[in-house]
């Protein structure tokens, strides 16, 4: 696996945008996450996936992302990113794009600007728990946004590009143990 380089969608943004690190057998840094990763099941996705950690300076996990890849190796058909409090990804102003979605964005080689327009919130079930997902409307209508946040504190980010959200999709997260996501 690759690991991403440092990167800030935007020119003059001071919040934060860094690059995912993916993982690799042969760093212990950081150790993996202390929260279940809600997301689809490796096993049951047909294209290439990829997982990545956002490390902190100290060597904590600020978050988990996985890239589920349908179209052949030519970038991420999603990113389903799961953040927990206080990490700094989670730190966006008003109009600014989640990191999830300007992660897409930069595997997808699009340098186009983009920003939210809008959100709306929906209840949407999810097994026996009810979400209120924030549905964010962009500028670029190829890119599909949601977010919620677990009873843990994790905020959950699904962006797709140039394939709608639709409630089927809740559906198919599950918990994925934290310890799928360990180094070392």
């Amino acid at each position: 696996m690759i690991t991403a380089s440092p990167a800030r969608h935007g020119r003059d943004r001071d919040t934060y945008h860094g690059g995912m690190s993916f993982l690799r057998r042969r760093s212990a840094t950081p150790a993996g996450p202390d929260f279940d990763v809600l997301a689809m099941d490796p096993g049951d996705w047909p294209g290439n996936l990829g997982a990545g950690l956002l490390p902190a300076p100290d060597g904590s996990c600020q978050g988990v992302f996985l890239r589920y890849d349908l179209f052949g190796g030519r970038g991420p058909a999603m990113i389903i990113g799961n953040l927990p409090e206080g990490s700094p990804a989670r730190e966006i102003a008003d109009g600014e794009i989640p990191f999830e979605v300007a992660q897409l964005l930069l595997a997808l080689e699009n340098d186009e600007e983009v920003t939210v327009v809008g959100a709306e919130d929906v209840p949407v079930m999810q097994g026996d728990n009810l979400l209120i997902v924030r549905r964010l409307k962009l500028s670029e209508s190829r890119i599909s946004c949601v977010q919620f946040d677990r009873s843990d504190n994790v905020q959950v980010t699904i962006a797709a590009w140039d394939r709608p959200i639709t409630d089927d999709l809740y559906a198919l997260l599950k918990p994925l143990p934290a310890e799928l996501f360990q180094q070392g």
